[in-house]
């Protein structure tokens, strides 16, 4: 009986937030996009590849390709990569617009009322909401990271190249860290959600989870930082013990009764 109310808020919430255009835009187009950036790189950069040990690279490239790597291989695993923290930011970016919308869009269309007084307790609520933002959003990004890894074959015949850029470690960082990411994306966006008016002021807010993401992405561009394996272990630790403190918090502070007299 818990799981199917649980259910029916998850369809509830995808009848409802999936009339919205910028969210039907930020599942649909955005994993295409990010999809595209990298494999654009690749082809573009396939040349380099096939010259091999002609090219001469920065000794800070070598420090990103395996041993087995020729030059070429390795300046254009280099650049490829760095657009692979896009599939990252995917799982984070998705859910806000759908979180985000998740209350304030309740309030807008007149539903939060009998919902929030419905017979379900806030947790099996939150958790319906949660999976209504979350499965979408990694959905998109494991589906679009399946295509990049049908593009990976299809545009360059470097074994070594294809052996790299399906190292563990991204493997790990897409379909385990990303859904991890989301779930906290979606926490923190429906905490905002529940005490702001303005479904925009709701998203913009939520989105301040994307900037460590962004942080790391500008950081492999510069050469600053580089994700390593032991990198994307201590972010899995530390985005677990964040998702369990977040959820807790946002269960504790989502008052049903205060949300429903301020709101009248």
């Amino acid at each position: 009986m818990r799981m199917n109310k649980i259910q029916v808020i998850v369809l509830k919430e995808w009848a409802e937030v999936f009339k919205n255009k910028l969210v039907m835009f930020t599942v649909i187009f955005l994993p295409l996009i990010f999809t595209a950036l990298p494999l654009v790189i690749l082809y573009a950069t396939r040349d380099v590849s096939a010259i091999g040990s002609q090219v001469e690279i920065p000794d800070g490239f070598r420090s990103v390709c395996p041993a087995y790597m020729n030059s070429g291989e390795c300046f254009q695993l280099y650049i490829v990569r760095q657009f692979l923290v896009l599939f990252m930011l995917m799982p984070l970016m998705i859910p806000v617009s759908i979180a985000a919308y998740s209350i304030v869009g309740e309030k807008t269309n007149r539903s939060l009322e009998p919902l929030l007084a419905a017979p379900i307790t806030t947790t099996q609520l939150l958790i319906g909401k949660n999976l209504a933002a979350v499965i979408p959003a990694v959905a998109a990004t494991w589906f679009g990271f399946l295509l990049f890894v049908i593009g990976v074959f299809i545009t360059t015949s470097s074994q070594n190249m294809i052996k790299a850029l399906l190292d563990p470690m991204w493997l790990a960082a897409i379909l385990v860290l990303g859904p991890l990411l989301s779930i906290l994306s979606v926490n923190l966006a429906i905490m905002v959600s529940s005490r702001v008016n303005d479904p925009r002021v709701a998203e913009q807010l939520s989105a301040v989870v994307i900037v460590p993401v962004m942080i790391l992405f500008f950081g492999q561009v510069t050469g600053f930082l580089i994700l390593k394996s032991s990198l994307v272990i201590a972010l899995g630790i530390f985005v677990i013990l964040a998702d369990v403190v977040v959820s807790w918090l946002t269960v504790r502070i989502f008052e049903r009764e205060h949300i429903l007299t301020r709101w009248k």
